[in-house]
């Protein structure tokens, strides 16, 4: 069986691995028997227990920062670009390769009617009750959609997807 495996980042440790993907370093260890968890390195594979192999999900989400849009693909092939906000200069929207760890309806306000959770603490993809800042340098890192908009790619997505952001 294929699982998630996460490549470890410069800077990171077991914890903030573990806080990124909400996931108890108990099972992460449980997961990976020959893991050192004082010692990591770069470029070091973990599996990441709870979550289905990336490579068993169609779609993929890439963001382009610098077009502050957030393109949905199938197997490979673009199927909608969604206009988004993004992170201001001193809240920069972190690159790299990510996943999508939760979803939930949100009742309104700053998130909009909808999050959806990246493995990155604090970061996500919402809505938001000012569309006027939709395409605009404008949130503390978070990737900003309209509400039906985020609301139809939450629809579409499972928990797991791939999420690219470059610049």
């Amino acid at each position: 069986m294929i699982k998630l495996i996460h490549t470890v980042k410069a800077g990171e440790v077991l914890w903030s691995i573990s806080e990124d993907y909400r996931v108890p370093i108990s099972e992460i260890l449980l997961a990976n028997p020959e893991l050192n968890p004082n010692i990591l390195y770069v470029g070091q594979k973990i599996v990441i227990p709870g979550y289905p192999p990336t490579s068993s999900i169609p779609y993929k989400i890439t963001i382009d920062i610098s077009k502050r849009t957030l393109s949905l693909m199938k197997d490979n092939e673009i199927q909608r670009t969604y206009p988004v906000g993004i992170g201001r200069a001193q809240h920069p929207t972190p690159l790299g390769n990510f996943i999508i760890i939760n979803k939930a309806p949100n009742p309104g306000g700053v998130f909009g009617t909808m999050w959806m959770s990246i493995s990155k603490k604090h970061y996500g993809i919402h809505g938001t009750n000012d569309p006027s800042s939709i395409g605009k340098i404008v949130s503390r890192g978070c990737i900003r959609m309209f509400n039906k908009d985020v609301e139809e790619l939450a629809n579409i997505i499972p928990i797991g997807t791939p999420v690219l952001i470059l610049n």
